[in-house]
């Protein structure tokens, strides 16, 4: 009994084994049998499976339509002459924003001497206003169609209003400069991830050179040629290089499928870009004021006319820093992060600065420098802040979005008569 109970265990031991060899060997060959079918299918023009999809994940299985990921150059000839193209449209269209204040000065002193300031400041506010607020608009037809035909429309208008500047300044220079900078500023995105915070500071850093040029060139031209040939003089140059930033801001990815030119105010519902929106009113609206009335204040404080144009030179020539260096530091330690970190500084520079400068040419350059320099970094720092909330194919929409919002801070800013008054007394 005890040899015929081994025998019959032995037995069972050597059927439990055989059975598992063979659900093995069937395994290995139905998993043969699908390789052999996947590889017969893409021979026959059959869609071929990805290699990097994680085929094991219910949540992919459900949907075979995945997209693959989208993939960024980070560089190459292509992406630079973007940024190139980029930098000459910031150029000219931030840089005229950073001569406000010069041609400010000039007006309530010249041509407009009778007229309160309050009343002129009007001119340069429905300017920003309408050079942030079209972005609404100007965003999805960014994202559907490119930038060619808008570059070209903002480029007309750009050199075409100074033919007629007090006429056409505030509507055809802050529509024309919206039409140039949003698109500048979203084909960035397009060919750079990784690194965009460093090639949308170098393209940002254009608009800073146009506030250090533009103004020296103007207190120079002023007294020669007067207003209107001044003015014309560089509406030309304004033609050169924006036909550089009409040959080379391109795009590269295809617009998102379903998308429309229609603005869509519910991507506000996101409630990080609805707090980063919110962040970048308060910025600029207080930004505003020192880019704005920082040469009438010095010429009320006692400054000569020809410092108080210099000294708008100052500030951009530190914004030149302020908008290249916190770009490639914030591909590195965040982009919010830097932003923050800018924004105090911006902070320490007028409270411990300015307000205690007075007629002082010293402490007006250290100001203009430092303020520039963390001024500088809105420009830079916003695009990729908000570049990081939203694919880059609806990157215009969600920039052009924030950037409406944020064009109503300067039709609501302090008056200038305020700042030009308080700078007298």
């Amino acid at each position: 009994m005890s040899d015929d109970r081994l025998g019959r265990e032995a037995h069972h031991e050597t059927s439990n084994l055989s059975l598992a060899l063979d659900q093995n060997l069937a395994h290995h060959q139905a998993a043969s049998d699908r390789d052999l079918a996947t590889a017969s299918g893409s021979s026959h023009g059959s869609t071929p499976a990805l290699h990097n999809a994680p085929t094991a994940s219910p949540k992919y299985a459900a949907s075979p339509a995945t997209q693959p990921e989208v993939t960024y150059p980070e560089g190459g000839l292509q992406a630079w002459l973007v940024v190139l193209g980029s930098f000459s449209g910031m150029l000219a269209a931030f840089g005229l924003m950073n001569t406000i204040g010069t041609f400010q000065a000039y007006l309530i002193t010249h041509q407009l001497a009778d007229t309160p300031p309050s009343t002129v400041g009007w001119i340069f506010s429905l300017y920003v206003f309408l050079a942030f607020g079209c972005g609404l608009q100007i965003g999805p037809i960014f994202d559907r169609k490119g930038p060619r035909w808008l570059v070209f429309a903002g480029s007309v208008c750009l050199v075409v209003e100074y033919w007629h500047f007090l006429l056409t300044f505030s509507i055809l220079g802050g529509v024309g400069t919206s039409l140039i900078f949003t698109p500048a500023v979203g084909a960035i995105a397009h060919f750079f991830s990784r690194r965009r915070g460093a090639a949308t500071g170098i393209a940002a850093t254009g608009g800073s050179f146009g506030g250090i040029i533009f103004p020296l060139a103007l207190q120079s031209l002023f007294p020669r040629l007067g207003f209107a040939w001044s003015a014309r003089l560089l509406g030309l140059l304004f033609f050169i290089i924006l036909a550089i930033a009409n040959l080379l801001i391109r795009t590269r990815l295809p617009p998102k499928v379903g998308g429309t030119v229609q603005p869509d105010f519910r991507i506000l519902r996101d409630v990080t870009f609805s707090l980063t929106t919110a962040g970048v009113f308060f910025i600029e609206w207080g930004l505003f004021v020192p880019l704005s009335y920082i040469s009438s204040y010095a010429l009320a404080n006692g400054v000569s006319m020809g410092f108080s144009y210099q000294l708008l030179a100052v500030l951009n020539a530190g914004s030149v820093f302020g908008r290249a260096i916190p770009g490639y530091v914030a591909d590195r330690l965040g982009r919010f992060n830097t932003m923050i970190g800018a924004v105090a500084l911006c902070l320490i520079s007028v409270l411990g600065i300015w307000l205690n400068v007075g007629g002082s040419i010293a402490g007006l350059c250290v100001f203009g420098v430092l303020f520039g320099f963390a001024s500088g970094s809105n420009i830079s720092l916003t695009p990729v802040c908000v570049g990081q909330l939203c694919e880059p194919e609806v990157f215009g929409r969600w920039y052009g979005t924030c950037y409406t919002i944020v064009s109503i801070g300067y039709v609501v800013h302090p008056s200038p008569s305020y700042f030009h008054n308080h700078a007298k007394a």
